[in-house]
């Protein structure tokens, strides 16, 4: 039976019902419109993946080489049917399309924007799908353009998830936290100790594993590209603003000390502030140890100073030191997370564990972390992207993100870990 539906139905990203002509009892199937924009990855092509995947959605997809994955979760098992809205600037296109285990094959010929059904498949399972898209064919300069992914049919209902809108925030994936309790006899904070180790194969580009969160800043480890990783250690502004340079004279960040090949300078987009880092080639399944130190200082400032660990010096070693104006405070508000910084990374998962959280307060008393609450950010929380977890793995808390898995964790969950017993030996006289 063919499916005949009005094309700027499928335009829509909004969820909808048309009536199927031809069915003797005159059922409604729900379909949606799913923006290749936002729920698109160019496989194999993060240099080019900007010039693939627009905000248009697919365009510059020239190379047959390069796959298409489109992905979107469903709550319901059964027939599914495909289309695209798509075209080809000239000449004709062939793409193989796959979802699960079955694949058929789509001719393009028009040259303007048009729906072109790619028929149904069987999905033998709920949760995230995968529709592969590969150039088998083509006799112009591009395979194809794609605006729309449409789907319809049983297996599509009310709670079909997908990015909808956002399509930078969305492509990055969910950010996800752990939050941590503060023993109520742990007193005035002024230490923040953590350990973060990597898993083999979690070292993916534009990760950045956040060890040591707090009220006005972070402290943690990047992956910037197949060559660089970074030690970050950043404080807000108490002027809010996005602009470095919109930051008054009496509110921006100081620069006391840095370490030894650190550097630093201004920061915007996300907040503005003071950043520092240093580019530092850190290992997968080495546990790396981070300090904190945060206290009052003159003139109604605090003072900020990270410290990093690593087993491959053997000493701890400064990152920097920086003022905050306008601010008396002890540390608080202490957290971990885990995020992805490059949108064409966000198709791949990643995870790592925070373990052996120790506070010491102005007495020099040392408390255990051991309990943690579970959170994730707007994207996840609107469901635009479900693919989030965490919990207690191999004695400490885990965070995992990205890449369309489908065991998700409940937000706001509390966990508690193992007590570790592992109080730190820390001289802080001899810190640098």
């Amino acid at each position: 039976m063919f499916l005949v539906i009005a094309t700027y139905a499928f335009a829509s990203t909004s969820y909808c019902q048309e009536k199927v002509d031809n069915d003797k009892n005159a059922r409604f199937l729900n379909y949606l419109s799913i923006p290749m924009a936002g729920n698109s990855w160019a496989v194999n092509s993060l240099e080019n993946s900007t010039e693939i995947i627009t905000k248009s959605g697919v365009e510059g997809w020239d190379n047959p080489s390069t796959k298409i994955n489109t992905f979107f979760r469903t709550g319901r098992t059964g027939k599914i049917n495909l289309a695209l809205r798509v075209r080809v600037k000239s000449g004709k296109s062939k793409i193989l399309c796959q979802l699960g285990k079955e694949i058929k094959e789509l001719t393009i010929s028009n040259i303007d924007f048009d729906t072109v059904k790619i028929g149904t498949f069987d999905l033998k399972n709920t949760g995230y799908q995968t529709l592969i898209l590969s150039g088998s064919g083509k006799s112009s300069g591009s395979i194809a353009e794609i605006t729309d992914l449409l789907i319809f049919g049983e297996a599509v209902d009310a709670s079909t998830r997908y990015v909808k809108d956002e399509f930078y925030w969305g492509r990055r994936g969910p950010s996800v936290h752990l939050n941590y309790e503060i023993p109520a006899d742990a007193g005035d904070v002024a230490y923040f100790y953590n350990e973060i180790t990597v898993p083999k194969g979690n070292d993916i580009e534009g990760s950045y594993f956040m060890a040591n969160g707090f009220g006005e800043g972070y402290f943690g480890i990047q992956v910037n590209s197949p060559a660089e990783r970074r030690i970050l250690f950043s404080i807000w502004s108490p002027y809010k603003t996005d602009k470095p340079n919109e930051i008054p004279e009496d509110q921006k960040i100081i620069l006391l000390k840095k370490g030894n090949n650190v550097n630093t300078g201004a920061f915007g987009n996300e907040g503005s502030g003071g950043q520092s880092y240093r580019r530092y080639y850190w290992k997968t399944g080495t546990t790396y140890r981070f300090l904190l130190k945060g206290a009052p200082s003159e003139n109604s400032s605090t003072d900020y100073t990270a410290w990093f660990f690593a087993p491959e010096t053997g000493k701890w070693e400064l990152i920097a030191s920086f003022r905050r104006p306008k601010t008396t405070t002890y540390l608080k508000r202490l957290h971990s997370f885990l995020e992805n910084f490059i949108p064409g990374r966000g198709n791949i998962p990643r995870s790592a564990i925070y373990s052996n959280q120790w506070v010491c307060n102005t007495s020099g008393k040392w408390s255990e972390l051991k309990k943690a609450r579970f959170t994730a950010d707007a994207t996840a929380r609107k469901e635009a992207r479900l693919d989030y977890a965490g919990g207690i793995e191999n004695g400490g808390f885990f965070l995992k993100n990205c890449g369309f898995f489908n065991e998700k964790t409940d937000m706001d969950t509390w966990f508690v870990r193992p007590q570790a017993s592992q109080k730190p030996e820390i001289d802080f006289t001899a810190l640098p």
